[in-house]
């Protein structure tokens, strides 16, 4: 039994003579889009296909498989810190902290070594380095180097008197904690370099701030 092939009506093949190249452009548009990507000045590119790293690709205009490749854009070039003991709520001219919250309050009551007690507020500056490292070697990163340089931070403040901690070593410890956060960060494979480790600021707690006050102004006197 012969089956005659169905013809499309004349004025419906024209229709589709109009669109088929207006879609095919519109195909092609959305290939070329999905393909071509940018990176900054201050970033590098990790490309992964199928979820597999491939390669990493400076700032400009690069291109990519669509559908099969995708990119991890890095801030390599961008100082980055962390904050410990208080919070910047408001950046500016008139910079604004908080540092009434109780898990800032965690993070800065530190125990010193002759068994006082300190409030320790610092900044950790850093940057990536090895962006490979920084996407795939750690689940978290930032949140591992946060763990770490509190870690870190107490063992250095472990080792010193409490007025060590309030006066002349606050460079030798931000020093130190420096060297030793880089060294772990190392060991983890982070991908990250420390620039440099601050204290902010440096004092005893609350409720015995006016007794402290008072011996060194008799020591002074």
């Amino acid at each position: 039994m012969n089956i005659e092939k169905l013809k499309l009506p004349p004025q419906l093949q024209k229709i589709l003579q109009f669109w088929r190249p207006i879609v095919s452009l519109l195909f092609l548009a959305i290939i070329l889009w999905s393909s071509l990507f940018q990176i900054s000045t201050e970033e590098v590119g990790v490309i992964t296909r199928f979820g597999k790293y491939v390669r990493q690709v400076e700032p400009g205009l690069n291109f990519k498989i669509p559908l099969a490749e995708d990119v991890y854009k890095v801030p390599v070039e961008r100082q980055q810190k962390l904050e410990f003991g208080f919070r910047t709520s408001q950046a500016g001219v008139n910079t604004r902290y908080n540092s009434q919250s109780s898990s800032t309050k965690d993070e800065s009551l530190m125990l010193t070594g002759d068994l006082n007690l300190a409030e320790v507020q610092w900044v950790v500056q850093y940057r990536i380095d090895n962006a490979y490292n920084n996407l795939f070697e750690v689940r978290n990163p930032q949140n591992t180097l946060r763990t770490l340089s509190e870690a870190a931070m107490r063992q250095i403040v472990g080792d010193r008197t409490v007025n060590e901690v309030l006066t002349v070593g606050r460079t030798e410890i931000g020093s130190k904690s420096q060297e030793l956060i880089q060294q772990i960060c190392r060991e983890y494979s982070l991908g990250i370099k420390i620039e440099q480790v601050v204290l902010q600021d440096v004092n005893p707690p609350e409720p015995v701030k006016a007794a402290f006050n008072a011996v060194n102004e008799a020591q002074q006197e």
